[in-house]
């Protein structure tokens, strides 16, 4: 069997392609040209059975060809594509045209979900994102050395009714939180941005002249969830490496994950990382 590889940006393909791979399975690998990295073509390089077609973002009609010629059945998208993209400069060919005059709302799930239904009425199977990789799944409990403190705790708990709402509506997965206040809201600019930007505001509170004569406690907890129904083909939650040194660039020291429902990405470097800057991850069992 050959499986299709829709690529975006980060990691993440590389880590299903080398899971892919161990299973023995052949990958197509359509890369982004906007958003994958071209080590892509390195990995094809030392293996026969990898192939690389690279395609701009609004070829959605070469996608669906490259994908007939090579015989893919089942495909699977791996990596960001930045939802800014769709206010880029890419000129999408018919096919992405005429899907996206046909969309009620541009959200990720809109979007991604109409490109599924196109693959599959052209007979490719669009599978979970998270095929092969159920090991990095974010587990139940705590995952570094230090467990949340009891504000870190109050912030979680705020902070995923916040989430959940704000994800509900396709906005985004994660919000920024201190002393049970919502500082940051993730939106199109993505998880580490939202964080920077948490960061920056608190930093900007105390430069001001009373800011030490504040009460409440500006440290950041970051608390990330999946959306309701989580579509787990795509835009399914991630944390990597990037994301704990823009936390600790921020001043956060606590990360809520959903259990079950969120990749850690290089888990054993991430959390040896996390527990040197003295920061707290949990993974949290979302409630009905």
């Amino acid at each position: 069997m050959k499986l299709g590889l829709i690529a975006g940006n980060g990691r993440f393909p590389f880590l299903l392609l080398d899971a892919a791979r161990a299973e023995g399975l052949a990958v197509v690998v359509a890369a982004i040209r906007e958003e994958t990295d071209t080590e892509i073509d390195e990995r094809a390089a030392q293996d026969d059975h990898i192939t690389v077609h690279w395609l701009s973002l609004g070829e959605l009609s070469r996608l669906i060809e490259t994908f007939r010629k090579e015989g893919v059945t089942k495909a699977v998208m791996a990596g960001q594509v930045k939802h800014k993209q769709i206010f880029s400069s890419i000129r999408p060919d018919w096919r992405l045209a005429k899907l996206l005059l046909n969309l009620r709302t541009r959200s990720t799930d809109m979007l991604l979900g109409a490109v599924a239904k196109v693959l599959g009425d052209e007979g490719i199977e669009l599978i979970s994102s998270t095929a092969f990789l159920e090991p990095l799944l974010a587990t139940e409990g705590v995952l570094t050395r230090r467990a949340p403190s009891g504000d870190e705790e109050k912030n979680i708990a705020y902070g995923l009714t916040v989430a959940a709402s704000v994800a509900g509506f396709d906005i985004g997965q994660t919000v920024v939180v201190a002393a049970q206040a919502c500082v940051a809201v993730e939106a199109m600019e993505g998880t580490d941005a939202a964080i920077e930007r948490a960061g920056l505001l608190m930093k900007s509170l105390e430069e001001e002249e009373d800011a030490a004569e504040t009460t409440l406690d500006r440290a950041l907890t970051v608390v990330k969830v999946a959306k309701p129904n989580q579509d787990m083909r795509f835009d399914v939650p991630v944390i990597g490496m990037r994301t704990i040194e823009s936390m600790i660039g921020a001043g956060a020291s606590c990360l809520s994950l959903e259990a079950g429902k969120s990749l850690l990405f290089d888990r054993e470097a991430l959390l040896k990382r996390a527990d040197e800057a003295g920061l707290a991850i949990v993974g949290t069992a979302r409630k009905n």
